[in-house]
């Protein structure tokens, strides 16, 4: 399952998940992708289809390993990765070295067990302003589900995750 990011930063009013199918789309990548999100319709932990969510690896867009499988993010430990593997957007570039993204920062609505909060996720990603709060994580912490809250108004990474893992019938 492969966790990309958007290719540029969002603040708390998004329509992520059709960003996240779109840019899939434009990269040419043929899995669905949704965002890594709570929502007001969907926790977090349930976004991938329960039957890949113990037995695939969750990797960056090069393959290379973040999570052993999509549950282990939510074990309750903050979703620890190895911040040495990089997180690319669907466009190829490091979130975490390129200046496209200032803050490196994530954001994701809910708690380290991938649970939505529902008084900080930006009023379900509608709002944008400095009195909503939405819960983010910044990624130099190695956490994808650290507990910080910040206004909407910040413009944050936001993730994709490929929520059904479809094999390549050339491959």
């Amino acid at each position: 399952l492969h966790l990309v990011a958007l290719n540029f930063p969002l603040s708390g009013d998004m329509r992520a998940d059709f960003q996240c199918f779109r840019q899939a789309q434009l990269a040419g990548l043929t899995s669905t992708y949704r965002a890594f999100l709570s929502s007001h319709l969907q926790d977090l932990a349930t976004v991938v289809r329960k039957s890949d969510r113990h037995h695939l690896p969750v990797v960056n867009l090069q393959g290379e390993t973040l999570f052993s499988n999509w549950e282990s993010i939510f074990d309750g430990n903050g979703g620890q990765f190895n911040i040495h593997v990089p997180i690319y957007s669907f466009d190829g570039r490091n979130v975490m070295t390129d200046s496209s993204w200032p803050q490196k920062i994530i954001w994701h609505g809910s708690t380290a067990n991938g649970i939505r909060l529902v008084s900080n996720y930006c009023e379900a990603w509608h709002k944008a302003d400095m009195g909503a709060m939405g819960q983010a994580s910044p990624l130099n912490t190695g956490k994808l589900l650290d507990q910080k809250v910040y206004s909407c108004n910040n413009q944050f990474i936001v993730l994709c995750i490929e929520n059904s893992f479809v094999s390549d019938p050339q491959g």
